[in-house]
């Protein structure tokens, strides 16, 4: 490549970024690691130069001094690559900031700005004909129970109040209480589709600046931390086309270019697949994407440094991804082989500090 051989991945503290790190790495590319905690499992990492920056959500004038310091020491512009959504917002805010010296594989922000809107987001899928669960701006009882009370218009807040992505409400004080709660985020009420975790679906993508797709991927989770609404802790791929066409299509019709997973989830009273959110970034478990031939962080820096891979679909239906070992929770048994999410035989030792880390707690 003519291009200087380098990335910035921002917020590598765990395996969403300890992913992209790896992918990035592989391939030669020198990997500036960024993150708010001096901890972060990235850091361990051989491939990434770790650098401690200010946590945006906290201090978004001192990140952005941060990253346009770092952006001045670049003798070329860079791929980024934000694994977390308040790292992301703050790039995208004040790209003028960096002037020009990152490639972004985002929108710019009058597009992504109402993107993070889930209020939007749900407009959207009802003007493009895309099913979603039904939805209300106040506590009430039509939508029956259980219902979710989600943030949002500030979903990252909410989940630094409450560690948590909505609430659940089984009764109608229940779901007052939540409502009143989450106020503060902007909170909407949503049904809760029937189904356990192995209902939810993601499309895993990356669309050029024509938004064509250079990859695609399609797969499912198996079990969530905790489980109903939380993080993927096993998953597997697995095609689906309803779920991959509907993302495309749900995609397009937003003008998407760039990095994103598309949720929904497959509802068993009409077997419809309904859209649960749009996340406009690499997500948890974009590792198994890569397992199955579909390196999205691999092929979104090629396509920003003007070297535009072949594009790519999945080649492992039915592979699995695990996070075995999870400091306070018990480990995951899954029948090999799989994707392990920390572990890597030319990386160990991100897995080594996260042993340590579970036996410490384990103790404790």
């Amino acid at each position: 490549m003519e291009r200087l051989p380098l990335a910035v991945v921002v917020d590598v503290r765990w395996v969403s970024g300890l992913a992209a790190v790896r992918s990035l790495g592989r391939m030669g590319v020198q990997v500036i690691a960024l993150a708010h905690r001096p901890g972060a499992l990235g850091f361990r990492s051989r491939y990434a130069r770790g650098l401690v920056c200010p946590d945006p959500a906290e201090d978004e004038a001192g990140y952005v001094a941060f990253l346009a310091e770092l952006a001045g020491t670049l003798d070329a512009p860079v791929p980024v690559f934000p694994t977390h959504d308040e790292f992301l917002n703050a790039i995208a805010r004040n790209l003028d900031a960096f002037e020009g010296r990152f490639l972004c594989p985002f929108p710019e922000w009058d597009l992504l700005g109402r993107i993070q809107d889930k209020r939007w987001q749900l407009e959207r899928a009802h003007e493009l004909g895309i099913p979603a669960p039904r939805t209300a701006e106040e506590p009430t009882e039509e939508l029956g129970f259980p219902v979710l009370v989600k943030p949002a218009a500030d979903p990252v807040g909410f989940r630094r109040e409450f560690r948590r992505q909505a609430f659940r409400a089984e009764r109608p004080d229940e779901l007052a209480d939540a409502f009143e709660r989450a106020r503060p985020y902007g909170p909407i009420v949503q049904e809760l589709i029937p189904g356990d975790d192995d209902h939810l679906y993601t499309l895993g993508s990356y669309l050029d600046a024509r938004g064509e797709p250079l990859g695609l991927f399609s797969g499912r989770k198996l079990r969530q931390t905790p489980p109903g609404v939380g993080t993927c802790r096993v998953g597997e791929a697995v095609w689906v086309n309803e779920v991959v066409e509907q993302g495309l299509r749900y995609l397009r019709g937003l003008g998407f270019r760039g990095l994103s997973q598309v949720e929904f989830k497959l509802d068993p009273r009409d077997g419809r697949y309904k859209l649960l959110e749009i996340n406009p970034r690499l997500w948890q478990w974009h590792g198994l994407a890569a397992a199955c031939g579909v390196d999205l962080t691999r092929i979104a820096y090629l396509d920003l440094v003007g070297e535009p891979p072949e594009a790519a679909s999945m080649n492992g239906a039915r592979r699995r991804w695990a996070i075995t070992l999870l400091p306070g929770e018990r480990p995951v048994l899954v029948r090999p082989p799989y994707v392990e999410a920390v572990f890597a035989r030319d990386d160990p030792r991100p897995a080594l500090t996260n042993l340590g880390r579970v036996l410490r707690r384990a103790l404790r």
